[in-house]
């Protein structure tokens, strides 16, 4: 009897799981965690017709990738706002300059895989609400993250001083 490898797993073997309020929201599949990953994640993603992912953001450190395999849709990268097909490969590396939201402009769903580093630790930026969000966990394949150290959204607001507050 063959017996599959444990660094293997068929999309058809995750449970997916859904997110999202109002104009956003997907469903998800975390393909990486299930194949053993320890460096790189890969996510598969479907975005129903006119459904955005997640708001338009950055991410400080993780670099992320999309592959689209089908459907169509808008993708809003940096001061840019372009067309996607399937086939289509993009890059977002860290910063603000890459900022990205991608909405389902098609008429059926938008499916596409995620990928990108594992990081215990990012700061993801949120250009038109400007809010900072944050997080740091020890289990970069625990999502959402339960056992975070550190995760909060915030408004962006005045820094204070390196020493504010400390005695």
């Amino acid at each position: 009897m063959n017996q599959r490898h444990s660094q293997i797993i068929n999309i058809s073997e995750v449970e997916s799981t859904e997110f999202g309020k109002g104009p956003f929201g997907f469903k998800s599949k975390r393909l990486a965690a299930h194949a053993g990953a320890q460096a790189i994640a890969c996510n598969w993603f479907e975005l129903v017709p006119e459904k955005t992912a997640f708001p338009f953001h950055y991410h400080a450190g993780i670099e992320e990738n999309i592959f689209i395999l089908n459907g169509t849709g808008t993708l809003r990268i940096g001061s840019k706002t372009v067309e996607v097909k399937p086939g289509d490969y993009i890059s977002f590396p860290v910063g603000p300059d890459f900022a990205h939201s991608l909405k389902n402009t098609g008429l059926m769903p938008l499916q596409y895989l995620v990928i990108s580093n594992k990081s215990p630790v990012d700061v993801v930026g949120y250009p038109d609400s400007k809010k900072l969000a944050v997080l740091a966990t020890p289990n970069v394949n625990e999502w959402p993250p339960h056992s975070a150290w550190v995760r909060f959204i915030i408004k962006e607001q005045p820094s204070v001083d390196y020493f504010d507050g400390e005695v």
